[in-house]
């Protein structure tokens, strides 16, 4: 439900919308009545409702609405563009229809619905799908909830037994053993995203103060822990039968599939599942302020935060779209009035603005978090000024408008560009306003913004207008808060519980054995992309695909002057650089750049890894010459000022700061650090160390630069809609490219790992530590020992469903995920198994992980283990080239490592001949618990007696990894 700027973000913001007006679809060119139909092709116990086909060059979606005679809405959208599928079910449903004190109950029972079902068992769920080669997964918000997976056209009747079977035989399956375990990981994640996160609990204090007590938004979707203690699997169950019905439900399909056999699955599997409870829409309430609410709270910070948040109207509202304009205006990229007045100054390192929308209210926020030195409340004067000073010019500007109707229809057209995001736009348009073809209304409502529009919602909202203002300061820092609290959290009111005499079972019936999986069809035939590669004036080596699904090019300009090309003592060097070639350059001012890129609806984004520099480019087709001259000017004329240099090093440190309030980030760069050893720059964070970046000038980055950024070396990747001969045409800007470049450095030699040893850092109070245990490994091998053992890990750790996920997550309920993995690149590899746990399982979680490594390397996969990771692997190719993002992993893969597109072929041969014998000798090669290392982050005073009897060595650490 957030949005976010929608110059950068697009449509993918307005799509995540929701409306509570929901009014029949208007009949449009495009469009097809059910009346207009012949009745002989809709199954018997379907009501065709309307189709929508494509005309021209019109941006939509096609797709057939039906309707089941128990109320389910069935959307199909036939793509055969690639050999999968996409599924997904939409409950209307979300946080927002919960009752006061059992806050949480939608997102608990996202969790409880992967836990099997009548005629699915414990696990199956995610294991069928892991075997077909899918990805699957559900997500809650404050107004629907969605179950979703990808996977190959052969798997379509499978995902269908599967979803129907939750709808409609779910509640019989549920036990207290999977209730308990699942409202413990639901409290571990709680904990890991929320309690545990810096400014994790901001938005759920801020909807506590905005909201009156009682309404769904006053709570976050995950909901209060006291609440999840108290509910009780009674409770859930009468939850699932008021909202999880047919009736208020979404079946959206889109893919290579039959339309007449989907539909004869679709019945014969829903079919017998009866209606619910009817639903009424939710019902909108305008919230109101008598006065500014300030509240506060210290949290585990490096730097403060303050948030303002003003009510405003709900979703689909007349006035949610110039309210959106406004907010570009005022706080999205370096074209708004948030940037030039507290970043661009350097007051602030980070400035926003957003409006988040709902059934229920939208709320209009703005935050800023100062630079050291800068208070909250000098942020706020200046914020509120800001506001001034948008009425004082005048309100919105012809540029502005421009910006973001630019940013909608390219936003539009990135969301075609996979099946998932056409399915999952369907779905959310008929959730939220009974009309799946709300794309065009979209389009419309933002072109017809006006300028009297944005200042009149201005007038109407925001000025003068009372809002909740929340600070957020480092612990232990009470009087750094913009102003005293002026309001008070309340000890919330539980309403007795009452009970709903209709809500009873619903048996659902079935004319065939339900226990009987679906077998799959035949496996689709996958081809890799056709690739072409070409090479410039100055030597620049091209790899390029077609993909004509949609009229967009993404290219990849990878330049060798990336981590590796640092000294230790200038960490850091090669990131800050690369956010320099983001700023001024010698011909136009940053601000310059970044309006006309939103006025095309492009994005040109820099950014460093281990050996690159990368430069991402996205744009619609028809603007990539004028795109590309953006990013060739930014890349070989940056200006190099010292105002943007000293901004930018502040920045950086700051989220240095950040960071290491974070026990992952600090766990891994630990690790890394560890194995790797400290004089090596590519075992510490890309954006380097407090203590080196300190002490860079600008005169740094200039060397750097001269001695880096040159042609010779660097790579393209591209994908695109255009021809190769149209591409090379396009990229002979690159030939105005001159520089020089540097060798690749020599790898000093790695430390002597001191097997055994546990590595502790303390984090005082942590309600869950961070687990990593690891050594190093194998370098990347397209076809070799790395691919083989990355086979071995698979079902061991790689898995959703693996051994240590299933031990930890499922079982044991200690974590909201655990894995392992092998990872390698051209001159360094490592094996790391990881966790985030719950504070009072660290020792037993350490324990589990021993025991499934040590049984996995002493005994091997099982057979059904070993057909499970050739049945997986073998399966997914069918959804790895499906988007330009997949293409250009795909691609980079062969660059990097100068492989032919055969590999492909050659890993499959290997997939189908590899040996339980092979595999199991390469877990008895890998998983020596012997020669790891352990290192642990969290609270020494709760968990190290635990922790003392595992160890024979312990050596206690900083947060940069170095011996207390």
């Amino acid at each position: 439900m957030k949005k976010q700027s929608l110059m950068i973000a697009g449509i993918a913001a307005i799509l995540c919308l929701t409306a509570c007006d929901i009014k029949d679809p208007q009949q449009k060119s495009s469009q097809i009545k059910s009346d207009q139909i012949k009745s002989n092709v809709v199954p018997e116990g379907f009501k065709k409702i309307i189709t929508v086909a494509k005309k021209g060059d019109e941006i939509v979606i096609p797709f057939t609405k039906y309707q089941l005679d128990n109320g389910l809405t069935v959307i199909l959208h036939p793509d055969n563009s690639d050999p999968l599928v996409h599924v997904d079910v939409t409950y209307h449903v979300g946080s927002g229809r919960e009752e006061p004190g059992k806050s949480g109950f939608a997102h608990f029972f996202e969790h409880m619905m992967f836990q099997g079902s009548e005629n699915v068992a414990d696990e199956q769920h995610f294991g069928l799908i892991t075997e077909s080669g899918g990805t699957l997964n559900g997500s809650t918000n404050t107004d629907r909830t969605n179950y979703y997976e990808t996977v190959p056209s052969n798997q379509l009747e499978r995902m269908l037994w599967l979803e129907s079977d939750r709808m409609g035989f779910f509640l019989d399956a549920v036990t207290k053993e999977k209730f308990e375990n699942q409202r413990e990981t639901v409290k571990n994640e709680r904990g890991q995203n929320y309690d545990n996160r810096p400014y994790g609990l901001l938005r759920e204090r801020v909807g506590e103060a905005l909201f009156p007590e009682g309404h769904p938004y006053s709570w976050s979707t995950i909901g209060y822990i006291e609440d999840l203690n108290r509910a009780d699997l009674n409770d859930l169950k009468k939850f699932f039968l008021r909202w999880y019905g047919p009736n208020n439900a979404t079946l959206t399909i889109g893919g290579d599939m039959d339309e007449t056999q989907t539909l004869a699955w679709v019945k014969k599997y829903f079919g017998g599942i009866p209606r619910g409870p009817e639903v009424i829409q939710p019902e909108y309430t305008a919230v109101t302020l008598k006065q500014d609410r300030y509240i506060s709270m210290e949290d585990n910070v490096s730097l403060p935060l303050v948030y303002m948040s003003f009510p405003t109207v709900h979703a689909n509202h007349p006035d949610e779209a110039p309210l959106d304009v406004l907010m570009s205006i005022l706080g999205s990229g370096k074209t708004s009035l948030l940037y030039k007045n507290l970043v661009k100054n350097g007051k602030s390192v980070q400035a926003s603005a957003n409006h988040g929308c709902g059934e229920l209210s939208c709320q209009f926020t703005l935050l800023a978090l100062p630079t050291p030195g800068n208070s909250l409340s000098e942020l706020e004067t200046i914020i509120r000024a800001s506001l001034d000073e948008f009425e004082s010019k005048g309100g919105a500007t012809d540029d502005d408008i421009e910006r973001v109707k630019a940013g909608i229809v390219s936003g539009m057209v990135y969301g075609l560009e996979s099946v998932s995001g056409k399915v999952s736009q369907l779905a959310a348009y008929q959730t939220y306003r009974n009309n799946p073809n709300a794309i065009g209304e979209d389009v419309a409502r933002y072109e017809n913004v006006s300028q009297d529009d944005v200042m009149r919602v201005y007038k109407k909202y925001i000025k003068d207008k009372y809002a909740v203002i929340m600070s957020i300061v480092p612990n232990g820092q009470g009087d750094k808060i913009a102003k005293p609290d002026t309001w008070k959290r309340y000890d919330r009111a539980i309403p007795d519980s009452t009970e709903d005499d209709s809500l009873v079972l619903r048996p659902g019936t079935s004319d065939f054995d339900r226990s009987v999986v679906p077998v799959s069809g035949k496996n689709p035939s996958v081809r890799a992309p056709d690739i072409y590669k070409l090479t410039t004036k100055t030597g620049i080596k091209i790899l390029g695909t077609v993909n004509d699904e949609v009229p967009t090019t993404t290219i990849r300009l990878r330049v060798p002057a990336g981590q590796t090309r640092e000294s230790i003592d200038k960490l850091g060097l090669a990131s800050l650089t690369a956010a320099m070639l983001s700023e001024a350059t010698k011909k136009s001012s940053a601000e310059d750049l970044s309006n006309h890129l939103q006025k095309l609806g492009s994005s040109v984004d820099f950014s460093t890894d281990n050996k690159f520099t990368t430069i991402n480019i996205r744009t619609l087709t028809k603007n990539l010459d004028e795109t590309l001259a953006v990013a060739i000017e930014q890349l070989t004329q940056p200006k190099f000022d010292e105002a943007d240099f000293k901004r930018l090093q502040k920045q950086q440190i700051e989220g240095l700061k950040t960071a290491k309030k974070n026990a992952a980030t600090t766990a891994t760069e630990v690790f890394n650090k560890l194995v790797f050893g400290s004089d090596n720059s590519f075992a510490y964070a890309d954006n380097g160390i407090i203590s080196t970046l300190e002490k860079l000038s600008l005169k740094d980055v200039i060397e750097f630069y001269s001695a880096n950024y040159g042609p010779s070396n660097a790579d393209v990747i591209v994908v695109s809609n255009l021809a190769e001969n149209e591409i090379s045409k396009s990229l002979k800007t690159l030939d105005v490219w001159q520089g020089k470049s540097s060798p690749m450095p020599a790898i000093n030699p790695f430390p002597e790992l001191q097997a055994g040893t546990l590595y502790f850092i303390d984090k005082p109070e942590a309600a869950q530590s961070e687990i990593r245990i690891g050594k190093r490994a194998l370098k990347y091998d397209s076809v070799g020992e790395y691919y083989r053992a990355d086979l071995m890990n698979y079902n061991l750790g790689g898995a959703f469903n693996s051994r240590i996920n299933l031990n930890l997550r499922e079982d044991k309920g200690y974590t909201y995920g655990a894995r392992s993995f092998f990872y390698g690149n051209d001159f360094y590899g490592f094996y790391r198994a990881q966790a985030g746990v719950r504070a009072d399982t660290t020792a037993d979680s350490i324990v589990q992980f021993r025991n499934e490594i040590s049984a996995f390397g002493a005994q091997g996969l099982t057979v059904k283990e070993l057909e499970f990771v050739k049945s997986a692997i073998g399966q997914r190719d069918a959804r790895n080239y499906e988007t330009p993002r997949q293409k250009l992993s795909f691609l980079s893969e062969i660059m990097t490592y100068n492989l032919d597109k055969g590999f492909v072929d050659k890993q499959n041969e290997i997939l189908e001949k590899v040996s339980i014998e092979e595999l199991s000798g390469l877990a008895a090669k890998h998983l020596k618990l012997d020669e790891m290392i352990t290192v642990v982050v969290g609270d020494k005073a709760t968990i190290m007696e635990s922790l003392q009897p595992m160890f024979k060595n312990i050596v206690e650490l900083d947060e940069e990894g170095k011996p207390l």
